[in-house]
């Protein structure tokens, strides 16, 4: 009985020390957009939006109003065919469907309707 103990302790050891699967996304980080308007499509009345991307699929977005957070909730996000879409679960907001793109001013993220969504920061 003793051995079985042992032979099952080693099994639970080995099973359990699987890697993590690595995650290098270039979206991976901090993304802001000014918004010109001060209204934006979700009608939150805010002059700048920040989006941070973590490694987990999920992250965390701001709007400001005059520096001060005035809107934050939790976000995931997936990427399909370089088409990355970023949902906002218990919020009414529509997910966002955007695509990455190189300018001589650094990344940004475009809509795939063809407005600017964001800058990499």
């Amino acid at each position: 009985m003793k051995y079985v103990f042992h032979y099952l302790v080693l099994m639970v050891i080995i099973t359990s020390c699987s890697k993590i699967e690595e995650n290098n996304d270039p979206i991976i980080g901090i993304w802001q957009h000014t918004v010109k308007t001060a209204t934006n499509e979700n009608k939150m009345v805010v002059d700048n939006e920040e989006w941070i991307f973590n490694d987990v699929y999920l992250g965390r977005f701001h709007g400001y109003k005059n520096d001060q957070v005035v809107y934050l909730t939790d976000f995931s996000w997936s990427v399909h065919d370089g088409v990355y879409i970023v949902s906002y679960p218990g919020t009414d907001f529509p997910d966002d469907f955007v695509k990455m793109e190189k300018t001589d001013d650094g990344v940004i993220l475009m809509r795939t309707e063809g407005k600017l969504f964001a800058e990499k920061q």
